[in-house]
């Protein structure tokens, strides 16, 4: 049990850091769409789909999987900056309630695409 909290709490933090990067190193557009968010969420769907595969066939250990899939992770990714990045284009008079559905929309279908993506990759042995 110690040990699983050791590892998210490390991983959140490598996590947090990747995610503060990102925000920092990702422009956004001009149109207001949340790109950093956006790139933020989709590589992290990407990422936790393949750890998952990976975890699932038995490549990675269980710890493995608690310090990527849980803590990096969910450091990277959150919900909470997902939903504000919606309401704060919304909130925009300029961006409006079209670009905001467009992110809420494209998050949702990208970041499924992202997992599975990432799942399938994770799953396929290798030679």
């Amino acid at each position: 049990m110690i040990n699983a909290i050791i590892l998210v709490f490390v991983g959140g933090a490598i996590g947090a850091m990747a995610r503060e990067f990102l925000m920092l190193g990702v422009p956004d557009p001009a149109d207001g769409f949340p790109m950093p968010i956006f790139v933020a969420n989709i590589l992290a769907s990407f990422l936790l789909g393949l750890i998952t595969g990976l975890h699932q066939r038995r490549a990675v250990s269980d710890d493995v999987n608690t310090l990527v899939g849980t803590g990096v992770m969910g450091g990277l990714s959150t919900f909470s900056s997902f939903v504000y990045g919606a309401f704060v284009v919304m909130s925009a008079p300029a961006a409006g309630l079209t670009v905001a559905l467009s992110y809420l929309a494209a998050s949702l279908l990208a970041g499924y695409a992202a997992v599975w993506a990432g799942f399938r990759l994770g799953m396929r042995k290798t030679a």
